[in-house]
């Protein structure tokens, strides 16, 4: 069983990174393509990536939305004996909740559900939770009880979560189970406090920072390492990039260029870097000037390219800070078996950019809450 594990320093045993491997698994989208039932499926379920940051629920509810190409999940367990969960590790919101033996959702139903009675160590909230996607809903109940995101004993004693009730039918086709929120406090549901602040305060990492590498190829490689950063997936300097709104993990992008020339966030924008989110997603206006400077064409909400013309597309940079985060077309370019070449540049909200998976895998990316700082590095 994929698992996490501690790796310490040589020269100290209190140097210790939390480290929890993240399999990429086959998304929901890969799955509904295979079935013959994405055209449906996308119809029904229209992606609307911003919903979960609608300023107006930012605090009190947490909305979500249905991403069929998030792949990346790791396991945790809550209770004693613990029970096993896949979840989204997902910088773009603070809730932790997971599927509950009280659910008979379709979508419960083929995931892992929790069961508070085998739990010796639960405890109930008496609370309601209700979290709103953009097409549909998680209700539920809280509770408390031990959760762990490494062996060797380290776990996050009496941590708050959801106990899912109900679920949007969506959730159905995702592989992971529930979801593991690492953005602020500010903007959990219920006023749940979040899994890495109980880390921090119970003393179980040793800086107040987690790290996030996502592997470009491969099912295996990818980590979330609590309490430092892992030399070994990237190189070069760190750029560190202060927050201009401590909610998500929010920074100002300076601009967007294609072969020198700016083609979108003229003057600066503002960007939230999620590994929530599977795209880069950013106003229709930009996105449309990104994806024609590249040579893709829209069609049914996809920016579909020539897979044999790849490698002549020119690479996508992001200013920001100062420093150029550079983005080729091997990295943006994404070949379904049956849909043929598609961008990662997908239509958003008004103003807001969210920097999601396909960015991540190019930069190794450190969220740090003790200096409310980014940290970006270009990934091995």
């Amino acid at each position: 069983m994929m698992w996490a594990f501690v790796v310490c320093a040589m020269v100290a045993l209190s140097e210790c990174l939390l480290q929890v491997p993240l399999e990429k698994g086959q998304s929901a989208r890969e799955f509904l393509e295979q079935q013959g039932k994405w055209d449906e499926y996308r119809v029904r379920y229209p992606y609307n990536p911003m919903a979960k940051f609608d300023e107006r629920f930012a605090v009190g509810g947490e909305p979500m939305t249905n991403d069929a190409d998030l792949a990346y999940y790791g396991i945790i367990s809550i209770g004693t004996p613990p029970q096993s969960f896949k979840v989204i590790f997902d910088s773009g919101s603070s809730n932790l909740w997971v599927p509950s033996i009280y659910c008979n959702s379709p979508a419960c139903n083929n995931h892992a559900k929790f069961n508070p009675g085998t739990s010796s160590t639960y405890r109930n909230n008496g609370g309601a939770l209700s979290i709103r996607y953009g097409t549909g809903s998680m209700t539920g109940i809280l509770g408390y009880d031990t959760v762990k995101v490494s062996v060797g004993g380290l776990a996050v004693t009496n941590q708050i979560f959801g106990l899912s009730e109900s679920e949007a039918p969506f959730m159905q086709y995702m592989r992971a189970d529930g979801i593991l929120g690492l953005a602020y406090p500010r903007l959990s549901a219920s006023g749940a406090t979040p899994v890495f602040d109980n880390m921090m305060r119970e003393g179980l990492v040793n800086q107040d920072l987690f790290s996030v590498y996502l592997s470009s190829d491969s099912q295996q490689g990818s980590v979330v390492t609590f309490g430092g950063v892992d030399p070994n997936h990237y190189s070069g300097p760190i750029s560190w990039i202060p927050l201009s709104n401590e909610l998500y993990w929010q920074i100002t992008v300076d601009s967007v260029t294609v072969n020198g020339q700016v083609v979108a966030c003229n003057g600066g924008c503002q960007a939230i870097v999620d590994t929530g989110t599977s795209l880069i997603v950013g106003p229709q206006s930009s996105i449309s000037s990104i994806n024609s400077r590249v040579g893709a064409r829209s069609q049914n909400g996809d920016y579909l390219v020539n897979c044999n013309g790849i490698a002549q597309m020119p690479d996508v940079t992001f200013h920001i800070h100062g420093q150029e985060f550079t983005i080729p077309a091997s990295a943006y370019v994404r070949q379904s078996q049956y849909y043929g070449c598609r961008t990662g540049f997908g239509n958003g909200g008004d103003n807001l950019w969210i920097l999601g998976d396909v960015f991540i895998r190019q930069y190794y990316s450190i969220f740090n809450r003790a200096q409310n700082m980014v940290g970006l590095a270009k990934a091995r």
